[in-house]
């Protein structure tokens, strides 16, 4: 069963999200779907988390990391709907538990900030639900929750415009002497122009939210253009009626005048 529930602008206040916090209190299981993004529980702890602004565990595991995309796929079809495609690549060999456990924390991380961010819309939760990637390990919600506050808070900290998170990354030269970390070479080598920051973390399969404060970075060095909102044109204040009155022009008047100088000519 779906639940639609629409947080109010009291309560979000209080909590990132006051029905995770609820279903969290009632040790509750199934998917919480918001717009951008869907929050997995199990006994009120969050042991799964995916959005679409997110490269997913696939791609961290993959592209960032040392897993064959054949031995994922393998996993997928052969576990996927047994729901254990995390036991099945630890099992298989195809990587330690460890190095799972880590990107997939970090998915869950990564994942949560999207979802639970202001605009992502009203909350629906999903009773029963579960996620094929089967069991890792579970957050707290209240966790998740703080991280995802606290993510929002360092990015304004780093450089506070929020239109970096989702224009073209443009680079920027470099200046005499300024030193550039390896990491943000990559980053920078990959920006063309053309790619966003999502677009960036896919390709290099990071997290998203860390290449969102990767370009923040870059744009408070001076090494990415940073955006900047349009400056509306000022608007002229009204004239009173009396003034358009008085301006404008009698057209009779004006047409006998022509006239006369047509005549004269």
């Amino acid at each position: 069963m779906t639940t639609p529930v629409t947080a109010t602008a009291a309560n979000t206040s209080a909590a990132v999200s006051p029905l995770l916090t609820r279903l969290a209190a009632e040790r509750a299981t199934g998917a919480l779907l918001r717009d951008r993004g869907t929050l997995f529980l199990e006994d009120g702890r969050i042991v799964h988390a995916e959005s679409p602004a997110t490269p997913g565990l696939d791609v961290l595991l993959t592209t960032g990391g040392g897993l064959a995309p054949e031995r994922w796929r393998e996993a997928v079809d052969r576990a996927g709907a047994r729901r254990q495609v995390a036991r099945f690549l630890v099992d298989s060999g195809g990587l330690s538990g460890g190095e799972l456990e880590i990107c997939h924390l970090a998915a869950i991380f990564d994942a949560a900030f999207f979802a639970l961010s202001p605009g992502s819309g009203p909350s629906r939760f999903r009773r029963g639900a579960t996620h094929w990637i089967g069991s890792v390990r579970s957050v707290p919600a209240a966790a998740v929750e703080r991280e995802t506050c606290r993510r929002r808070e360092l990015l304004d900290a780093v450089w506070p415009y929020p239109l970096l998170d989702t224009a073209p990354v443009v680079p920027r030269a470099a200046s005499p002497g300024q030193t550039v970390g390896a990491r943000q070479r990559i980053l920078l080598r990959e920006a063309d122009g053309v790619r966003t920051p999502a677009d960036l973390a896919w390709v290099l399969g990071r997290p998203a939210f860390h290449t969102l404060l990767d370009v923040r970075r870059l744009a408070a060095a001076g090494l990415v253009e940073t955006p900047h909102a349009p400056v509306p044109p000022p608007v002229a204040a009204p004239l009173p009626d009396w003034m358009i009155q008085a301006q404008s022009p009698d057209v009779a008047l004006l047409r006998r005048l022509r006239d006369a100088l047509e005549a004269s000519l």
